[in-house]
């Protein structure tokens, strides 16, 4: 009996780790053949010849910081990113705002990273562009081995732009593999084209994929990430909340989210478009001469813990600074917190969510 039972379990283990095995085999990733659904090249930056789209993501309207200069440590040697990697930051910089289009590319063959960023920038180049930054392997700063993936180290020069929770690709898929396996011979250029309604802005980063499991199809293939920002008029649907709806709302909750404070990214520079929601709040302590409320600052999940508390603190402060000096508000009645990313009223897995988390809160104190 106990040998029947023992084969029994032999062959049930045999068979699970035959399942398992089948299963992770069908999720491997694959020399790809086509573009995957739904994408397609950007007219700025157009695929190298015989490469194909693995990773497809466009955004209608976002912020986008353009690296002009190599990532350096933060002077805070205990500042990290939302996977515990110490962050890294180029000095120099350009923010814009825009349509953003980002593309992953598997390129054909014995394909170096070199050539392949070369042409990239032959294309910008005859289309009346300027490449303002280039950098290749260790030169561009941070960690030269790393993609989007890991933690607890040094972020890497993918990482400053998007972290592996960011991606909306499948496990194990080709453009999960490109954009989260190990990588060699990083090259990398920033370029400004000139456009209609003003500068569009691209980014190419290139490198030798590296992994010798789930992704092994891959490895030693070159990958080509290209960003590419196009100016366009955000549209203008937030609705500033009126002073007598504030009130309403402070009065039968105790407190308000307001979505018409902005800030550069960042930052607590605040823009010149918040103008309107600070007036309404101005006029509500006006309207209301014994009320007191703490302005509180909050931020979506992008970051590491202490620095998202700081910011918010920070853009609480700037709130709080310019209706005492712009509109003559009595600093006794206002009170800056930040929260950071503690608070978050949707999720922060897309950019929808996120967008909510980064708000501006007046709690009512009497």
């Amino acid at each position: 009996m106990h040998a029947i039972n023992m084969t029994i379990i032999k062959l049930f283990w045999a068979t699970l780790a035959l399942m398992l095995a089948v299963r992770l085999a069908a999720a491997d990733a694959t020399v790809p053949t086509a573009d995957i659904k739904g994408a397609a090249d950007n007219h700025l930056a157009k695929r190298y010849e015989g490469s194909f789209i693995v990773s497809y993501e466009k955004l209608a309207y976002t912020d986008f910081n353009v690296p002009l200069s190599p990532l350096k440590p933060s002077a805070d040697a205990d500042q990290r990113d939302a996977m515990n990697n110490r962050v890294f930051a180029p000095e120099k910089k350009v923010e814009v705002e825009g349509a953003l289009t980002r593309i992953a590319y598997v390129l054909p063959g014995e394909r170096s990273p070199l050539e392949v960023l070369r042409n990239y920038q032959d294309v910008i180049e005859a289309a009346g562009g300027e490449i303002l930054f280039e950098c290749k392997k260790e030169e561009c700063g941070g960690a030269a081995d790393r993609s989007s993936s890991g933690g607890g180290n040094q972020m890497s020069l993918m990482m400053y732009f998007f972290h592996e929770a960011d991606l909306k690709d499948a496990a194990f898929s080709n453009g999960a593999c490109a954009l989260t396996s190990g990588i060699n011979d990083q090259r990398f250029f920033s370029a400004k084209v000139p456009q209609d309604g003003g500068d569009a802005y691209v980014t190419v980063q290139t490198y030798s994929m590296i992994d010798d499991l789930y992704c092994k199809a891959l490895s030693g293939r070159t990958v080509a990430v290209v960003h590419v920002l196009e100016p366009k008029a955000r549209d203008k649907k937030m609705v500033v909340v009126e002073a007598a709806k504030m009130a309403d709302s402070l009065t039968a909750t105790g407190s308000i989210s307001l979505y018409g404070i902005l800030f550069d990214s960042d930052k607590a520079d605040i823009k010149p478009e918040s103008e309107p929601t600070l007036k309404e709040i101005s006029t509500l302590l006006a309207n209301e001469p014994k009320m007191a409320v703490i302005v509180v600052g909050h931020t979506d999940n992008q970051g590491a813990f202490d620095y998202n508390l700081d910011l918010s603190s920070r853009r609480a402060q700037a709130v709080r600074a310019a209706l005492v000096s712009k509109y003559g508000i009595d600093g006794a009645r206002l009170t800056a917190a930040g929260a950071g990313m503690m608070a978050p009223i949707a999720s922060n897995e897309d950019e929808t969510g996120r967008a909510k988390n980064r708000r501006v809160v007046l709690v009512k104190l009497n």
